[in-house]
Formats: C-alpha cells, structure tokens, sequence
C-alpha cells in the first residue's frame, strides 16, 4: 500500500544558480558563494512533538540562520511505514545535496539508500549499524551518549527523591531506549541502592513515541505507586508523562530538550540529545568539505552535546548541593573513573 506523506517546503533563501553542474561539489568547493538544500524526514511523532523531531528542526533553523541554507522536510504518517520512501523522494531531487534520517528507525532504509545514490550525502540520527553491512562512505551516522547521560539523569533522581521510588517511561521497547533505561537504573543506585526504580514502555513499535495519552496513563499509574519522579525517554508520548506529572503534582525528568516550558515547576531537568547542535556542526563540514562519511560520530558528554539542563528555572528544584555532586560525577566520567558503557552497575 502506498502512504501519503505531507511535504513541507521552507523556502528560506534563493539557491546560487547551479544549472549543469554537480550542486554538491560546487558547494564544497565554494561555501561562501553557495547555498545548499536539506531534506529532512521526521521520525514517528514529527514536527511539534516538543522533543526529539522539534530539535532536529530546530537545528536545521540555526543552519539557515548562520549558513544560509534551503531545507524541506517530510513527516512520515502512522507509523511511519513510509519512511524508505520519503527517503527516497528526498534522494532523487536534484535540488538536495544533504538527507537526514531522524532516528534509529531509518538506519537500514537509509543505508540502502545512500548505497544507490553515491553523488548525495545522509546522515542518520541515532543510527544502528547493520550486522555486515558497510557503511557507504556517503552516510554519516550520528549518535549520543544517552546512556552516560541517563546516568547522570537517574542520579539526580537519587538525590531528589524522598518517597525512595522513581519511575522510568520508555517510548518503544528497543536498543537505544533500553540505554536510557539502564543508564537511569545505574545512575540511581550510585546514590542510593535502596530506591526502587519502577520501568515501562508504551509499545513495542514506532507507534509508541506517538501516545501521549498512553504515556498518561503509565505515568499515572507509577505516581500512584509511589514515584515522587518519572524519566521519561518517549518522544512526543513524553507529553502525557509530563501532564500526569502536573495532575500529580510530582516531578519529571524530560530527554532530548528543556521541555520545562510544558509543565514550570514540575520538570526537575532534561536530559538533553543536542540534535540541534550536532546537525548544526554537520551541516558546516558539508558545507566546508570536512564532512566524513563511512562511520558513526558521537556527540557526548564532552562538549555538552549529551547533558542536563541546569539554570535559573531549575535551580530551586534541584538545589546547589545536588547540582555540584552531579557536575562531579560528570567529571569523574569524563576522567574515565566512572564507567557507564560498561555491562552491569556502573562503578
């Protein structure tokens, strides 16, 4: 069955003529004289999902801002059946030089992809590589130390807690959420052994980041079992975690981006997947020739493009002393004191 799509074009400024030539090229070779078009496609959930999606968006806003570049962007519908493709309409435009994949969910269809189509550069956010599968050297994949990250998440969580029960919401049952899972879990227990930790996942697909009134309803249930904090890592189902925190009056931890604004007062942090920086960071070596393709970047704790949010809104929630005991773990896993990545509790 063939799926509709919504294409969404930004006209943001008028591209440098290119007639006859390779577009890509000449971008590298003159990026102060030319202007690039993006094509963007969204993962489940798409633009206004106030996290994962909306940062990526948000990133490709800076680039224009700074860069001057065109993009458009495609939000896949349902379930997100029709990403292969979206990708694939991005990639036989001529106009595209640049193709982002939002989320682990692309990883396969993008890598095929990008294989049939040498002369234009992917980039996958979350990327899984496949067993035995090259990475084309045209396809950059992108990823985040969620799980340090989460660590540092579940610590504060340690800290904060008083009822010694917090809660984990996972978007879709998988190997990157589960990083956020475990991290958080080990985190915890860094700071105290005795709390209990109570985890749950909305489904088992793609569908999962897209329920917010199921996020609701599992939040609910975990405030009621005595959780004083949620973690939440489910997308724009996030946002019903974030509205049974309001109606509970308990606090939250959100992913991917400040999502204070949802709810003041009751989101203790974010533990935040800077996607806006890294596509910002991306889009420059495009346009500077220094892109690299053929593997997986990381984009950590070094450079803060994996953190926690920590300023003036926050602040009475978390308290100086916490703060300054989660900057030092930070410290110590930066110093390779602490190892996260590692199987089993962190130590």
């Amino acid at each position: 069955m063939k799926h509709s799509f919504s294409l969404f074009l930004l006209l943001l400024s008028v591209l440098a003529g290119c007639s006859g030539q390779n577009k890509e090229k000449q971008v590298n070779a003159h990026a102060s004289d030319s202007k690039m078009q993006i094509g963007l496609v969204f993962d489940v959930g798409g633009r206004g999902d106030k996290s994962f999606n909306d940062s990526a968006y948000n990133g490709l806003e800076i680039a224009k801002a700074k860069h001057g570049v065109n993009f458009i962007y495609i939000e896949p519908q349902g379930e997100g059946a029709d990403r292969e493709a979206a990708l694939r309409q991005m990639a036989v435009d001529p106009d595209i030089g640049l193709i982002i994949g939002v989320g682990m969910l692309f990883s396969e269809d993008i890598t095929a992809i990008a294989s049939e189509f040498p002369d234009k550069k992917f980039v996958c956010i979350d990327y899984i590589p496949q067993p035995k599968v090259v990475i084309p050297p045209n396809l950059q994949g992108i990823v985040f130390e969620e799980k340090k990250g989460s660590f540092l998440a579940g610590a504060l969580a340690g800290l904060v807690t008083k009822t010694k029960t917090v809660g984990f919401i996972g978007g879709m049952e998988s190997s990157v959420i589960k990083k956020f899972e475990s991290g958080f879990i080990e985190g915890v227990h860094s700071i105290n052994p005795d709390v209990r930790v109570i985890s749950g996942y909305i489904g088992m697909t793609g569908s999962a980041f897209a329920d917010p009134a199921k996020g609701r309803e599992l939040a609910l249930g975990q405030y009621g079992r005595g959780a004083d904090i949620i973690y939440q890592a489910a997308g724009a189902s996030g946002l019903g975690v974030i509205e049974a925190a309001r109606e509970s009056k308990a606090l939250v931890i959100c992913t991917d981006r400040d999502q204070e604004p949802e709810a003041p007062g009751f989101v203790l942090t974010s533990m935040l997947k800077s996607l806006d920086k890294a596509l910002l960071k991306t889009v420059k070596s495009v346009l500077d020739g220094t892109f690299r393709g053929g593997g997986v970047s990381v984009f950590g704790l070094d450079g803060r493009y994996t953190d926690y949010v920590f300023n003036e809104k926050n602040a009475s929630l978390i308290g100086t002393k916490n703060h300054d005991a989660v900057e030092e773990l930070r410290n110590k896993i930066l110093a390779g004191k602490i190892l996260v990545d590692t199987p089993g509790t962190a130590r």
